[in-house]
């Protein structure tokens, strides 16, 4: 009996995981204010410390081609730091364009998280290259991974 229960309990966890799949994509392609929202990171510093007129290098490259909000975390856990791009084209936010490196977004976020290191550590650290000099299968995992992240930090 135990045996009958745990098939049924795997197959209702693999149909409720089929149908978030699904429905998924279609509820983040179907808003269209996905492509202007807020890229947002939480810097252990105080708001003082950071100047919208004086943010990091990273930051800085864009000049008036992106919007900064500076304000107090909540929690008093130091400062939230978001950005966004004034002009985003709609038709190039989309999953196939995250996957082939075109989404507009993933510079700025990569230069938000950038300088979030600046900001704490005063560098921005790198892995090693090579990570290890044997390849192994769980090394090949990690290496998939990371490609799919597509250097936004995000799996």
């Amino acid at each position: 009996m135990t045996l009958r229960k745990s098939r049924w309990a795997a197959a209702a966890g693999l149909t409720a995981g089929a149908v978030v799949a699904v429905r998924r994509p279609t509820a983040r392609s179907a808003d269209p204010a996905a492509a202007d929202r807020w890229l947002t990171v939480t810097i252990n510093c105080s708001p003082a410390d950071i100047q919208a007129d004086r943010l990091p290098t990273p930051l800085q490259e864009y000049g008036d081609r992106i919007e900064t909000r500076i304000r107090p975390a909540p929690g008093d856990r130091g400062t939230e730091v978001a950005v966004r791009l004034k002009d985003v084209p709609s038709d190039t936010s989309s999953v196939p364009a995250r996957l082939t490196g075109q989404d507009p977004r993933q510079d700025p976020r990569r230069s938000l998280r950038e300088a979030k290191a600046l900001l704490e550590a005063g560098e921005v650290l790198l892995p090693d290259t090579p990570p290890t000099t044997h390849d192994t299968p769980g090394g090949k995992l990690v290496g998939l991974l990371s490609r799919r992240a597509g250097g936004e930090g995000v799996l």
